[in-house]
């Protein structure tokens, strides 16, 4: 048996992605280059470029191809920041959140260590929410000082989903760009980059079921942002170097796909996770959903089980074909208390005690009643073994 529902990491590759991915394989071109090869070329990337678009709610000239969503973000901070550092020394804070994902924290971190920037963490509820009264009331003290705000629209360990319009109101009363890192985001919920209201916006080719390799940042027309490479000036002058059509096809192919089946793949989502956690809560009964009563995705199921280490348990359905993981899996293998749950208040032992199953295109019934199963035959296995 094999049951894979770590979707969150990646998807499993779409057929579609595969035939759009050969097929730009098999053309021949630099997609800079004036004779027709290249202009072959071309046409596939900015036909990509056009699906992309359309899936996230944005227009075409926003969409920047690059290898995926850790570099969209680090040049999504960085290149924010200092543009707007640059234009006012005194705008040296950056507002975001101890829940966000390590690839939008530690670009924080270095340039609060390397630039002489400022972090102000938002504070985050024990059920994940963001408190947005108190990016308002920094907003209204420190608003002539911040550079710019960057918070996930859907955290990637919880499901749980920020209100990023409300977000983008309160910072532009301070004319403040906003950032989002919608990794997590697209294909699972709807999401209009150009209604709300954001500056830029981090999304990732195979989250959606396209190869690994590919991403966008999306950026508003009007905003500018310091690039992190220079060479050739393609993307915008935001990514230099020969464009890669081919992985974009891809990821145009997946994103469209992803987006047209959005609504009935989340009404069977919700018929699943709901299925899973009722009956794994009614098998054991102090486990806990950590984004119980948010706004949150309909494919993702985070549960706490008191007692017992995440690594027995992930051990334990790794035996019987299960794939499920403990949180992102972006650092390292290394398992610890998940950082998002320290941030939400969740004790380190809870923290070290969770499982995320995340659900996808490719997860049937079956897949659902195979991990019921496996969760209550392993349960009290891995409580003993924590015990000891």
């Amino acid at each position: 048996m094999s049951v894979f529902l770590d979707h969150a990491s990646t998807s499993p590759l779409r057929a579609v992605a595969r035939e759009a991915l050969d097929s730009a394989l098999a053309t021949l071109g630099n997609p800079s280059s004036v004779h027709a090869h290249g202009q072959r070329t071309r046409e596939i990337l900015e036909d990509a470029r056009d699906q992309v678009a359309a899936a996230c709610g944005a227009n075409r000239s926003e969409v920047v191809f690059l290898s995926g969503g850790t570099e969209a973000n680090n040049q999504a901070i960085k290149g924010i920041y200092w543009r707007r550092n640059q234009a006012d020394p005194n705008r040296k804070v950056i507002v975001s959140a101890g829940t966000e994902h390590h690839a939008l924290i530690d670009p924080i971190i270095w340039l609060v260590q390397h630039e002489g920037a400022e972090l102000v963490e938002l504070p985050a509820a024990r059920n994940g929410e963001i408190d947005l009264g108190a990016l308002a009331a920094l907003i209204e003290s420190r608003g002539d000082e911040i550079a710019l705000i960057s918070l996930m629209w859907l955290n990637n360990e919880t499901g749980v989903i920020t209100d990023i319009a409300k977000v983008t109101q309160l910072a532009a009363t301070k004319d403040i760009p906003v950032h989002s890192d919608a990794v997590a985001a697209l294909g699972h919920i709807p999401i209009d980059f150009v209604a709300s209201g954001l500056t830029a916006m981090s999304i990732s080719g195979h989250k959606v079921g396209s190869p690994i390799g590919i991403g966008a940042l999306v950026v508003r027309r009007d905003f500018n942002p310091v690039s992190l490479l220079h060479g050739g000036g393609q993307e915008r002058g935001l990514r230099s170097g020969t464009m890669n059509y081919a992985l974009a096809a891809a990821f145009g192919a997946a994103a469209k796909e992803a987006v047209a089946e959005l609504e009935e793949r989340q009404a069977r989502m919700r018929l699943y996770r709901d299925k899973l956690e009722s009956e794994i809560l009614a098998a054991i009964p102090e486990a806990i959903v950590t984004a119980a009563g948010t706004t949150r995705a309909e494919h993702n199921a985070h549960i706490i089980f008191p007692g017992v280490g995440s690594d027995s348990m992930l051990f334990l359905l790794d035996q019987r074909g299960i794939s499920v993981s403990a949180g992102s899996a972006c650092q390292a293998g290394v398992l610890g208390p998940s950082h998002v749950l320290l941030a939400m208040g969740h004790s380190p032992e809870d923290a070290s005690s969770c499982l995320r199953m995340t659900l996808g295109h490719t997860t049937t019934e079956s897949d659902i009643e195979a991990l019921i199963s496996a969760v209550k035959e392993v349960h009290p296995q891995a409580l003993a073994a924590s015990r000891i």
